[in-house]
């Protein structure tokens, strides 16, 4: 959206093409707030410091610099735009402490940020005339000679297919959630631009490093936010301990998400753990904090977890959030292909490199959103309209059509839920050698099967058994470049931990995986690391 915003006030001719309408974009989930340094106490600096440190020094130090420095304006651009944040005493933007940060430049708008920068992203579209092709899924991404030509895309009302011609296009899909069995995310965050842009020539970077969040209900994944946390809420284990004093002596629960993941996952596992989770405890803030600062926490929780934090700690545990890597990008979002662009948590610039901060991940879609748009402003400015190749809407039917009218083949739900049981037990907080051998053997055998799934739903209209089939598809390539990033890296290092290789090793690997499609097969490159003003050093929380 804040692409679309960008390119749309230079007076271009911008559409926004989305498969959920939206408002529902997975950002409405985001609770606990965007980081900038606004307060004089603060700095860009100290900013970057703090994320350079978090991303277990792998973040490219010049991206990290940008995002840091142009925050603070960025924040106070979505304040003019109608984003009510929450105040301070002095009727400043309040600002919470937030895991992995020496300050507390968390901005927030109670537990609902994400929320509300998402609605007021969608008025500055409809301000600027934005047209919105919502509940159209994209097919493929049309690339000719290294060119962007544009998108083929279903539209669910119609169940017809449709090619949208362009002078650039911006790839801003967000992450892949979905591939495990315990998410966050929502049901719509399948990794489908990242397998799009592979497929069209694109690479990936960085995919072995996804990040579990500590804090997620049990039987739905549902998010409690590190602004939890961030406001004084204890982690404890069935013994009642405040087991955060062993592995983060100096920050306790405000550790980086890796540490305070591997910390749960390592209770669970040597049997302090209740129910397979620990205990989130908030009760010591009280009723009014609570209502006043965490009031979606407080509702999700007696919701989907029988729980009122008020009375009663919440049963949380680790699970799949964020995606540290993406599609490889410039510090413009710019990709390999001439006019195909990426921003927000389906690229890869690299400013999180191994592990994300909290409060990084909003701020990253707005400041490369807003980049992202200027650079595809400024290369459509310069560029004629290429022709859309004729035989790429043809192509793209018949490949559709013989899912349709397969029969007799396995049903898509089936090979969904095996890849979900394999990602979450081999490619999760912990893994070594064998586990991730086993899981690529297993993801290359399921995409045999996809090959040979039917449709129960022959249907045109709204065939949502027909879109779970293409993001199935999509879902197993994304899977299959993070285990093959987390086979090949042998260190331990952020969100990657490898029990086989449980240290960081800067010698061999203080380097970017970066995975492309040659001849129908992937391959893998490295890429150095871009540091600039903070050497390596050992990270403690």
């Amino acid at each position: 959206m804040r692409a679309a915003i960008e390119a749309a006030k230079g007076g271009y001719n911008v559409a926004v093409v989305t498969k959920v309408y939206p408002v529902r974009s997975h950002s409405v989930a985001a609770q606990g707030g965007i980081n900038a340094a606004l307060k004089e106490t603060d700095s860009p600096e100290a900013h970057m410091f703090d994320t350079v440190k978090g991303s277990d020094y792998l973040g490219d130090q010049d991206a990290i610099e940008i995002m840091c420095k142009e925050a603070p304006a960025d924040i106070l651009e979505l304040e003019k735009m109608g984003a009510i944040f929450s105040r301070d005493k002095s009727g400043g933007i309040a600002q919470r402490p937030f895991g992995g940060a020496d300050y507390p430049r968390t901005c927030y708008l109670a537990d609902r940020t994400g929320h509300g920068i998402l609605h007021v992203m969608y008025e500055q579209l409809l301000k600027y005339g934005v047209y919105l092709y919502d509940e159209w899924h994209v097919v493929k991404l049309v690339v000719k000679d290294n060119t962007a030509r544009g998108i083929i895309a279903v539209e669910y009302e119609a169940g017809k297919l449709h090619r949208l011609h362009s002078k650039a296009t911006i790839i801003a899909t967000g992450g892949y959630g979905r591939l495990y069995k315990t998410t966050t995310n929502a049901l719509s965050s399948t990794g489908d631009g990242m397998a799009l842009a592979l497929d069209a020539g694109a690479e990936l970077m960085d995919m072995e490093f996804v990040q579990f969040h500590p804090t997620v209900l049990k039987r739905t994944g549902i998010l409690m936010t590190e602004g939890a946390r961030g406001e004084g809420a204890y982690l404890l284990n069935a013994k009642g301990e405040r087991f955060m004093s062993k592995y983060a002596p100096k920050v306790l629960e405000l550790a980086s998400r890796d540490v305070v993941s591997r910390a749960e996952q390592t209770e669970l596992e040597e049997g302090r753990g209740i129910d397979g989770c620990v205990l989130l405890d908030l009760r010591h803030l009280g009723e009014k904090k609570i209502n006043e600062r965490l009031s979606q926490i407080r509702e999700l929780a007696v919701n989907f977890a029988g729980v009122d934090p008020v009375k009663d700690p919440v049963p949380v545990k680790p699970g799949a959030h964020y995606s540290m890597g993406g599609i490889k990008t410039d510090n413009d979002g710019a990709t390999r292909i001439k006019g195909l662009f990426a921003a927000g948590e389906c690229a890869c610039v690299s400013v999180h490199g191994a592990n994300r901060l909290g409060g990084n991940s909003l701020l990253e879609t707005i400041v490369f959103g807003r980049r992202a748009g200027k650079k595809a402003m400024d290369f459509s400015k310069g560029s004629p309209l290429s022709d859309f190749p004729v035989d790429s809407l043809m192509d793209a039917a018949h490949e559709v059509a013989n899912i349709v009218k397969r029969e007799n083949g396995e049903a898509q739900y089936i090979i969904r839920d095996e890849l979900n049981a394999v990602m979450e037990e081999n490619c999760g907080v912990f893994r070594n050698k064998e586990r991730l051998a086993r899981c690529l053997d297993k993801i290359r055998e399921l995409k045999q099967r996809h090959n040979g799934v039917s449709l129960s739903d022959k249907g045109e209209l709204f065939n949502n058994e027909l879109l779970s089939v293409l993001e199935l598809g999509q879902m197993l390539t994304v899977s299959e470049t993070i285990v093959l990033g987390a086979l090949n890296r042998e260190e331990s290092r952020g969100s990657h931990y490898r029990t086989d290789f449980p240290a960081r090793n800067d010698k061999d690997w203080l380097k970017h995986t970066v995975i492309y499609r040659e001849g129908g097969e992937l391959k893998i490159r490295y890429r150095d690391v871009k540091i600039t003003k903070f050497k390596p050093e050992e990270r403690k929380y």
